[in-house]
């Protein structure tokens, strides 16, 4: 993420103007961020990283013609590398792991705490994605359920790789797995978009919720 004088740029996309500016008003109280534009649709959230690559994107579910999995997904394929995280009301099992699926960095409820909210955004400095904690024992069923998702050929990742996810199925985050094995963080992201292409995966949540299902811990 870039770092400015006003401190680094957030992308809201929702299309109820009240709650936009309810974040404005929240991001005003952030030394770390400020909005750097709003979207009321998916498509002008296209249009806007097309001119201006925000730091990281809050977008919701639930939106009128395209939705938030469809614009996630979108964005994604337009090379949108930025974080992005879903801030919504739904809970459903079925949109959090479709989010995972579709390259989100982290599923937001928007019934958190203003606090606890700044505290999620604040933690992408260190970690990888961000979770509401209400979400932990859906995510826990779904590890529990019959594999399901592409058909994956683990005989395919180095053993570093391997190691890699092994960890990252118990939670670490890149700068811990470096440390444990004895490489840097960068050498950590560059085996993790390695090992993300050969499963078919578009992020490291996606990755932890199969390998933990599979028992790779």
């Amino acid at each position: 993420m870039t770092q400015s004088e006003q401190g680094r740029g957030i992308l809201i996309v929702d299309d109820h103007p009240l709650f936009r500016r309810g974040v404005q008003q929240l991001l005003a109280m952030s030394e770390n961020w400020t909005l750097c534009g709003e979207a009321e649709s998916g498509q002008q959230a296209l249009d806007i990283c097309e001119r201006h690559m925000p730091d990281l994107i809050l977008l919701d579910m639930r939106m009128p013609g395209m939705d938030g999995i469809e614009t996630l997904t979108r964005l994604r394929e337009a090379g949108v590398s930025a974080p992005i995280v879903m801030l919504t009301v739904s809970e459903e099992q079925d949109d959090v792991l479709a989010a995972i699926r579709a390259g989100a960095s982290g599923y937001l409820l928007k019934d958190t705490a203003p606090e606890e909210l700044l505290t999620a955004i604040d933690s992408l400095e260190t970690s990888d994605d961000a979770f509401d904690p209400r979400l932990m024992g859906l995510l826990a069923r779904a590890l529990r359920e019959p594999a399901s998702g592409p058909e994956v050929l683990i005989a395919r990742l180095t053993r570093r790789e391997r190691d890699i996810l092994r960890l990252i199925a118990r939670s670490y985050a890149n700068k811990e797995i470096g440390r444990r094995l004895d490489i840097s963080e960068g050498t950590v992201k560059v085996h993790m978009r390695h090992l993300l292409r050969k499963m078919g995966m578009r992020t490291r949540t996606e990755a932890a919720v199969w390998a933990a299902r599979e028992g790779w811990k």
